[in-house]
């Protein structure tokens, strides 16, 4: 493709060289540099790409894309930009042939939220008949194939690469979570978003190599909102007035407001054994208004925020409130508040929940269930913050009756330093606990001592399927843990 077309979007400056050239591919890893690349210096929080221009030029890389001054042979084309990031965005749309235009992109972004949105919306669009692509934190889905994410929101590159590929496989609408991180770093600029969504917002993703401020991070996720048609909003969330500012798109909101475009009316916790879940009326405002009853198969407040955006989301694709109703009742999120039946006296669930907010937020959810006991099993990350571990400790202490703490991706540290951190924050409290290094073993433990009407939660690794030790992923899914302590091995 020659080079012009490629910078249709871009505003740039040919600091030497001809942009009457023609780019064989398009490159933003010094590795996979071949004849004829263009390769772009991305400025990294690790490393700088400018570093990797001898390199780079010695694999034959004849365009260059740059924000800064780069020595190179004449015959290299070097194109400067101000942010080579959102060139790269720009650029890679123009290379895959702006696929994003072919379908109707949906964006989801809040700090909570976004995953189980994500795939209750590809569940009732396609229980419509439309062909669903998803980009999330856990997966990308393309037709059949399902390849495993590495990033919430992947690289620009990326993004149009797996673009291409669903247009080419004939899906009609895109559902991608679209991360604070991925907004502030262009990896979704140029992405005309149909429907931008907020499911909320607190304070996350505050540090080095992340966002300097809430403010900035509120920030970053605004910016959706001046990127899409129509925006669907949280009318509950406390920062809604700050998240609008900016804002181009249309407006519509959802939530418990009476105020809110769809709302829900009579919610009731539903509870059997081995199974919880809500129920609620969803109401659309409008001449006349519609009503219809709801039932999601996961439990708590944030399912029937999760499900109203949903609901808010597929009317604008003329799905019927039959369909709605079915689809919900069947979504389902590996790792996601996911039930796993053991027995019929008490239940046991799978959940992601990682840091104090997540914990806190599942377990004040499943309290309200009123369980006989409400039992948390987690671990904390090695090589991570110590302040997770004394907060975590400290949120299980206070909410759960019981908690079983146990090792979770220990990297290189020791497993026992790790709970013994965990420890010094639920000694603040007068929390009853257990400490059980070896996951397996902690959760027999759990099983074998459940008590009717229990609620076990088995937190922090989710959809994981491995535990990482000393730079080493071992396999370990908790499914599999589950079904191994129940047959005896």
């Amino acid at each position: 493709m020659k080079l012009t077309k490629l910078l249709e979007h871009v505003s740039w400056k040919c600091l030497q060289g001809s942009v009457d050239v023609e780019v064989e591919s398009v490159i933003n890893d010094s590795r996979k540099v071949e004849e004829g690349s263009l390769f772009f210096c991305i400025k990294g929080a690790v490393t700088d790409g400018h570093r990797y221009v001898p390199e780079v030029l010695e694999r034959g890389a004849k365009v260059l894309v740059v924000q800064d001054a780069v020595e190179a042979p004449q015959d290299v084309t070097v194109i400067q930009v101000e942010d080579t990031r959102y060139a790269m965005a720009m650029i890679s749309a123009a290379w895959f042939g702006y696929p994003a235009q072919e379908m109707k992109v949906i964006g989801i972004t809040g700090t909570k939220g976004k995953t189980t949105t994500t795939y209750m919306v590809k569940s009732i669009l396609e229980s419509a008949g439309y062909k669903v692509g998803l980009i999330g934190t856990i997966e990308v889905i393309i037709g059949d194939q399902v390849i495993p994410a590495k990033n919430t929101t992947p690289e620009s590159y990326t993004i149009q690469q797996y673009f291409r590929q669903m247009a080419d496989a004939g899906c009609q609408i895109v559902v991608m979570e679209v991360s604070s991180q991925g907004l502030m770093l262009h990896r979704t600029a140029g992405i005309p978003f149909e429907i931008g969504i907020f499911t909320n917002i607190e304070p996350d993703h505050i540090g080095p190599a992340e966002h300097s401020s809430f403010e900035d991070y509120i920030e970053c996720k605004s910016r959706l909102f001046r990127q899409c048609r129509l925006g669907i909003f949280n009318a509950d969330d406390p920062r809604l007035e700050t998240i609008l500012q900016g804002h181009t798109c249309e407006v519509e909101t959802f939530g418990f407001s009476p105020d809110a475009s769809i709302r829900a009316e009579n919610v009731d916790l539903v509870m059997r054994p081995g199974y919880l879940g809500i129920a609620y009326t969803a109401v659309c405002a409008g001449e006349p208004e519609e009503r219809f009853e709801v039932e999601v198969d996961i439990p708590g407040k944030f399912s029937v925020y999760n499900s109203l955006t949903a609901i808010a989301i597929c009317r604008h694709f003329q799905v019927a409130a039959a369909d709605i109703k079915k689809a919900l009742k069947t979504a389902k999120v590996k790792g996601r508040v996911e039930m796993v039946k053991v027995s019929d006296e008490f239940t046991l669930m799978i959940d992601y929940a990682h840091n104090a907010m997540a914990l806190e937020s599942l377990l004040t959810t499943l309290k309200a269930y009123r369980p006989h006991r409400l039992v948390c099993l987690f671990g904390c990350g090695g090589n991570r913050s110590k302040m997770r571990r004394y907060e975590m400790g400290e949120v299980a202490g206070n909410i759960a009756d019981l908690t079983i703490i146990t090792s979770d991706n220990p990297r290189y540290e020791n497993p026992e330093d790790i709970i013994a951190d965990i420890v010094t924050g639920i000694e603040r409290t007068e929390g009853k606990y257990v400490r059980i290094t070896d996951r397996k073993e902690a959760i027999a433990y759990a099983i074998h001592n459940g008590q009717p009407g229990d609620i076990i939660v088995l937190a922090g690794k989710g959809h994981e399927d491995y535990q990482e030790i000393e730079g080493k992923k071992y396999p370990m899914d908790e499914r599999v843990l589950i079904r191994e302590i129940l047959e005896g091995r």
